[in-house]
């Protein structure tokens, strides 16, 4: 005679041994959770708290350093360059290439620059630089 659990489908803890979970349906585990969601958003803000306040040591140190060598800052002086860039230079030999008029620096003044060369050479060097 079989046992009466294999007409039941086998015996009560199965899906335990088949690797499932029983279910237990715990009255304060959602409580318990929400508990450590917070717990965890409270050590959260007190850790950005307290490197918040590291970083403002930090920067009111580096900013008496600065004072100390007459430094500036990193985005101070990076401003200042791309001003400084951006004037003209008073008195430069040079303009800057947003200055340039459209047109110049064309295929076209390669070529009269060329016709202008060709014209100093003698008969058979520009003979044999037209071939």
């Amino acid at each position: 005679m079989l046992p009466s659990f294999c007409f039941s489908g086998g015996p009560p803890d199965v899906g335990k041994m088949l690797g499932g979970e029983e279910k237990e349906e715990d009255p304060d585990a959602a409580k318990k959770e929400e508990e450590r969601q917070e717990a965890l958003r409270q050590q959260e803000e007190e850790r950005k708290a307290k490197y918040a306040k590291m970083e403002a040591e930090r920067e009111q140190m580096r900013q008496g350093i600065r004072d100390k060598y007459g430094l500036k800052k990193k985005e101070e002086a990076e401003a200042e360059a791309a001003a400084a860039a951006e004037e003209p230079a008073a008195g430069s030999l040079t303009r800057p290439k947003k200055a340039v008029p459209a047109g110049c620096g064309d295929e076209e003044e390669e070529e009269s620059i060329m016709d202008t060369v060709m014209k100093y050479l003698p008969g058979p060097l520009q003979d044999m630089l037209k071939k």
